[in-house]
């Protein structure tokens, strides 16, 4: 079943905290889910099995780079919905906006 995660990372007691939050980003990225960062939150899709593999273990890591806070929503329904591609994942995204599309 495909799903969706939007994932808020906190970073605690640092002044690295742009450093933790691209690392926990480009680790998501490696993870071979579609990753779609954003201002405040970083939306995460694929097959159920793969975002709950990939957050977990980047959470882990994450963890061992000191002390953070993790929140994330998971979903099978929201308005942000991901369709494989052959080149790829298109996600549309919900904004204040509208609707936008991005293909990765």
């Amino acid at each position: 079943m495909k799903i969706q995660a939007e994932l808020s990372l906190y970073p605690l007691k640092t002044d690295l905290i742009e450093n933790a939050v691209r690392n926990f980003i480009k680790e998501l990225s490696e993870s071979g889910v579609s990753v779609v960062p954003g201002q405040m939150s970083t939306l995460v899709a694929g097959e159920s099995e793969d975002v709950f593999r990939a957050v977990g273990e980047c959470f882990e890591k994450a963890c061992r780079m000191g002390k953070i806070v993790l929140v994330v929503k998971f979903s099978n329904a929201c308005l942000e919905k991901a369709t494989g591609k052959e080149d790829g994942i298109t996600t549309s995204i919900g904004t204040a906006r509208g609707l936008e599309t991005t293909d990765l």
